[in-house]
């Protein structure tokens, strides 16, 4: 388990992140907030590479950033960029990662092939790495990550010019290893953690706004979320009236949905909340 008590973090006199407690267990853990919430500043120190102003994080009881090699034996990390020799191939590139995670060579070989497979890179495992695509480069992140079969799994942004498909069997695999290890997922993409989370964290003004399964946070705007018919020229009164979740085009309406407290008005079609009205109505302000 994955303990975070009272973790403040500044930068002078700037706060990046305000007295945050939080615990991970097993399971896949969604870290959704947008740009400048301190998600960045929280993944890197959970991966030891932040300290905090005050607090702890501890693994198991244990203080990370006392484990030295012991805590880097249990962890996974894919940062939103990571570096590698273009001329690489993945095969060279994850045995050099193996290598300087001290894992035993012997093993290291299939352990390489599995990865590659797993992430569908076998076909390119002797490959120059210079001539891959985004989506192919975050693949070859991902399998870095899993390498030493890691307890816990801290991913920033892992989907990251994957496309529909590649993003697919990645929540896919997250699933099967969720079994018995703790994953941390930092993203934007509200579809990558709706189908897979445990639980979703929300991270507001720096500070801990809701950790909570996503059943329980769409219940937080049960009854407050709609679809209407707007006609076009009633638009612009429209957005500024409401917190506006999605639009579609329909010949002479705009399809709606919608935040609102208000009183239901005749027309509108009361329907249940998703993760991702959730963030959009938390996040409001900041869509400003």
């Amino acid at each position: 388990m994955l303990t975070i008590e009272n973790v403040t973090k500044k930068y002078g006199s700037f706060t990046a992140l305000k007295e945050l407690s939080l615990e991970f267990d097993t399971g896949v853990y969604g870290l959704l907030a947008p740009n400048g919430a301190g998600k960045t500043t929280l993944i890197k120190m959970m991966a030891t590479l932040l300290f905090p102003t005050s607090g702890s994080i501890r693994f198991d009881g244990k203080d990370i950033y006392g484990m030295g090699a012991t805590y880097r034996d249990v962890i996974g990390y894919l940062p939103q960029q990571f570096g590698y020799y273009k001329n690489d191939t993945p095969t060279r590139y994850l045995h050099y990662i193996a290598a300087l995670k001290g894992l035993d060579r012997k093993k290291t070989k299939v352990k390489v092939e599995e990865l590659l497979e797993t992430v569908a890179l076998t076909e390119v495992a002797h490959k120059k790495m210079k001539k891959f695509s985004g989506g192919m480069i975050q693949r070859v992140g991902i399998a870095q990550a899993l390498l030493n079969d890691p307890q816990l799994l801290i991913l920033d942004e892992p989907t990251a010019g994957l496309d529909p498909k590649e993003r697919a069997r990645f929540r896919n695999l997250l699933s099967r290893l969720a079994k018995e290890r703790t994953i941390i997922l930092s993203t934007h993409i509200v579809a990558d953690v709706e189908s897979i989370a445990n639980e979703i964290v929300m991270i507001k003004d720096r500070e801990l706004l809701y950790k909570e399964s996503i059943h329980t946070l769409c219940g937080r705007i049960q009854g407050q979320v709609y679809e209407t018919l707007v006609a076009h020229e009633e638009m612009d009164w429209f957005r500024e009236t409401y917190a506006i979740l999605g639009e579609r085009q329909e010949q002479e309406h705009v399809l709606t949905r919608f935040h609102t407290t208000s009183r239901a008005e005749p027309g509108w079609e009361m329907v249940s909340p998703r993760l991702e009205d959730v963030f959009l109505t938390v996040y409001q302000d900041e869509r400003q």
